[in-house]
């Protein structure tokens, strides 16, 4: 039998429709069989009601008189069986009590109003009469919501399952953050906690780079979070860049909300100068150095401050862009151009240098367009990597300021002839979009792969017990734990012991792979017994098989496994890198290229090498059709002019610059 479902406004109907016909069946058996599909209707009945929509089964339940009528098109001369034979059961809600109570319900209230009553007396009597009418005529469920173009945080919370790249380039980004335990939405819109895994990779980044600024010359020290609104005017192209970004304090205590209402902004508290959260330190820093710089000995003077800042974004990716991030912002003030431009070079270079050797992530360097230039800087330099999707992410900046902020602070200093000369300033800095990047450059399908050197842990050693009653085999396991531990630490290396013994081993393993932990060491009774123990690399070559090392030589071992794997996690990186970038691409290919490259497309297009002519608008324009900018223009090529008698590939005019165009995070 086939069952059908037909809901209308206040009924619902079942009926049973048989598949086939038999003409020889026995008076008997077609009584039986009669019976039979009386009694599926009844069954029918209930059925129905389950199927209905939560509307229909709300009246039912609401409603005194529910109407059951069961038509069955059956008697014992008719065959149950042919087509034409139907069991109709139909239920539906008696409308006549509900159309008394609702014109009951109109006729009260209007005797109110026509009374005068007050309308929050009045409203109660409204509510009641929606309610029934709701009854009389059930509201249809809603359309369904138009499937989003990328879904990519469908997966729940607890879901240990990872879309493969190739299916969902930026869902597999977010499941992988998810998975590996590196951060998650906070209750603050456009804001993430970074949970702990996810912080002590920022917190290697960190102390790599806080040695490197140290070398560099720069002191750390903190400034106030908050900036007075009047200070972010004084510099006329910085408050223009970072304005819509802004997130604004303008009173100084909350009060009860007399209304009920919770608190409220008192409206006695209202601030003079409203106060910004940093978008970024340079005014109220420069204000600072007003004081501390007067003569040519106080320079150069070079500060580096780690802290968080907080700029408002309406579309948010875990650690590539998020309203309040991590980072460090370096200023230095200068007595010369000349220093000031060295010393945001140097800088650069310092980043490359983190990005390449402790990132294994190669990264092109070159300086910035006119129109991408950071607000209120003459020139800033850039550090671009190629994600495995090919498209760019911005991963350090450096930017050389002239003496604009020098200018618009008053910072000034008594050179060595004694004449009062205006400060040059430079400001650099990189953020824990590095995370992201390193995310996107290495990882794959089955989880986070770290290179060993910015790893938390770079070895996890995982024991196999001995079995209960095996005392010795337990205490030589021990034995053997100890010793293996600590000639791995005593060569440098971060150590792990997983021993928890709530957990199956298969589980600690998935679970190490999922987070990126370099290698795996296993060792239980019988690798004790044969003086060894295993090996398996999380990326690499051979990282598909396990090794079996002796336990003496343990530690030489994972020292140049972890190094040899750095290595190649850098050379997979770069040539990806060189491959990833298209050169001698007309304008016309590159459009058809990118029309269909977006986020979630993997490998992706990559990035293109062209001549170009520096032109803003045209480079708009492009912006416009193609979504792509120019991530920079690449110091390598422009320092060998390159683009000497070359034509721009958009224009024809003669080329001022080789850029490097490409879609971007």
């Amino acid at each position: 039998l086939q069952l059908q479902i037909k809901e209308g406004p206040n009924s619902v109907e079942a009926r049973y429709i048989p598949f086939r016909s038999s003409s020889s069946m026995p008076r008997r058996s077609r009584t039986s069989a009669m019976s039979s599909i009386l009694m599926a209707s009844f069954i029918g009945a209930s059925q129905a009601l389950r199927l209905s929509t939560p509307a229909f089964r709300s009246a039912i339940r609401s409603t005194r008189n529910v109407n059951l009528n069961l038509n069955v098109n059956l008697n014992p001369n008719v065959n149950p069986f042919r087509p034409t034979a139907t069991t109709v059961l139909r239920m539906s809600t008696s409308t006549s009590d509900l159309e008394a109570q609702i014109k009951a319900k109109g006729d009260e209230i209007r005797t109110l109003k026509e009374s005068g009553a007050e309308k929050s007396a009045v409203a109660p009597y409204v509510k009641e009469l929606l309610a029934l009418k709701a009854q009389l005529e059930p509201a249809a469920p809603p359309p369904p919501k138009a499937a989003a173009k990328e879904d990519d945080n469908a997966e729940s919370p607890d879901s240990d399952f990872i879309c493969p790249r190739k299916e969902n380039y930026s869902k597999w980004y977010n499941d992988l953050i998810r998975v590996a335990d590196l951060a998650q939405t906070s209750p603050v819109r456009g804001c993430m906690v970074i949970k702990p895994w996810g912080m002590s990779l920022w917190d290697s980044i960190r102390t790599d780079l806080d040695a490197r600024i140290t070398s560099h010359g720069a002191s750390n020290a903190y400034f106030p979070l908050l900036i007075p609104k009047s200070f972010l005017s004084k510099e006329a192209e910085h408050v223009e860049g970072f304005a819509k970004e802004c997130a604004v304090v303008t009173h100084h205590r909350l009060k009860a909300d007399p209304e009920g209402g919770g608190l409220i902004a008192d409206p006695d508290a209202v601030l003079e100068d409203p106060l910004i959260i940093r978008p970024t330190s340079e005014t109220m820093i420069w204000h600072m150095f007003k004081d501390w710089i007067s003569s040519h000995r106080d320079l150069p003077l070079k500060i580096n401050q780690w802290a968080n800042v907080m700029r408002w974004e309406l579309r948010t990716r875990p650690f590539l862009r998020t309203s309040e991030f991590l980072w460090q912002e370096g200023h230095t003030a200068h007595a010369t151009s000349e220093g000031a431009v060295e010393d945001a070079r140097a800088m650069l270079e310092q980043y490359a240098g983190l990005c390449e050797d402790m990132l294994s992530m190669p990264v092109v360097k070159g300086y910035k367009s006119p129109s991408e230039r950071f607000a209120g800087a003459e020139e800033t330099f850039t550090i671009e990597a190629l994600m495995q999707n090919g498209w760019a992410l911005q991963s350090g900046t450096s930017h050389f300021l002239g003496q604009s902020f020098g200018k618009a602070f008053d910072v000034k200093f008594q050179d060595r002839d004694g004449k009062m000369e205006t400060v040059w300033g430079t400001s650099w800095g990189v953020s824990t979009r590095l995370i992201g990047a390193l995310i996107m450059t290495h990882s794959d399908d089955a989880g986070l792969v770290l290179p060993p050197r910015v790893a938390p842990v770079q070895v996890v050693v995982v024991p196999i017990p001995a079995k209960k009653n095996d005392e010795e085999g337990k205490q030589k396991l021990d034995s053997a734990l100890d010793d293996l531990v600590a000639g791995l630490k005593g060569v440098g290396l971060r150590v792990k012991v997983d021993d928890r013994d709530y957990m199956r081993n298969g589980a600690k393993y998935f679970e190490w792979e999922r987070k990126g932990v370099p290698l795996r060491i296993e060792l239980g009774p019988r690798d004790v017994k044969s003086g060894s123990c295993v090996f398996k690399y999380r990326a690499g070559i051979d990282s598909e098989k396990k090794q079996f090392v002796d336990l003496a030589d343990v530690a030489s071992t994972a020292e140049r496994g972890l190094e040899d794997m750095q290595k190649n996690l850098f050379v997979a990186a770069s040539e990806r890198l060189q491959k990833g970038i298209r050169t001698g691409v007309a304008y016309k290919e590159m459009k058809e290229l990118l029309e269909n490259d977006t986020a979630g497309v993997y490998p992706g297009v990559g990035m293109f090498l062209v001549p170009w002519k520096c032109d803003e608008a045209n480079e708009d324009k492009i912006k416009e059709e193609c979504k792509a900018t120019i991530r920079c223009y690449p110091l390598k090529e422009n320092g060998a002019e390159i683009w000497k008698g070359q034509k721009c590939f958009y224009s024809g005019d003669d080329a001022t610059h080789m850029a490097l165009f490409g879609r971007a995070f």
